[in-house]
């Protein structure tokens, strides 16, 4: 039996758990109408919606489409988790305490620490779509009584 590198590689991968038969590639539109939005934390105003792409929400690794109108405050916040970020649509100004404001455009990327708190601004407009993979659960914490450094 000739086995070769490439399959013995694929096989160990299966094993190892680094490849699941049960999952499926997938590609999914911020603009699809089968989304499923649902609301944000209660802290947030009204404006604000979720969308599940990948993973629960109570377990590490998921996608969410994060979306808010255009003129949008999002309240000073931290997450347990870091986030990683692609703004789909929209330009969104976020500030993180003790950093300079950063302004995200539709197309780039942006990394937010662990439990670092922050609040953002959607540009009036177009409504803001941001793609966030967390690494932990989804959660978000609002910080009362302060302002953002």
């Amino acid at each position: 039996m000739n086995i070769t590198p490439l399959f013995l590689t694929l096989v160990l991968l299966f094993m190892c758990g680094y490849l699941n038969a049960e999952e499926k590639p997938l590609v999914i539109s911020h603009k699809d109408e089968a989304l499923k939005w649902g609301p944000c934390p209660d802290f947030i105003p009204k404006g604000c919606e979720i969308a599940v792409l990948q993973g629960n929400p109570a377990d590490n690794n998921l996608d969410i489409y994060f979306k808010v109108i255009g003129d949008f405050e999002i309240p000073h916040h931290l997450h347990t988790s870091q986030e990683r970020m692609v703004l789909v649509s929209g330009t969104l100004d976020v500030k993180y305490d003790n950093h300079e404001k950063a302004t995200i455009n539709t197309g780039e990327y942006a990394y937010g620490p662990a439990k670092l708190p922050h609040s953002a601004y959607c540009h009036k407009g177009e409504a803001c779509v941001l793609y966030i993979g967390f690494v932990g659960p989804l959660d978000a914490m609002p910080i009362k009584n302060t302002k953002n450094k």
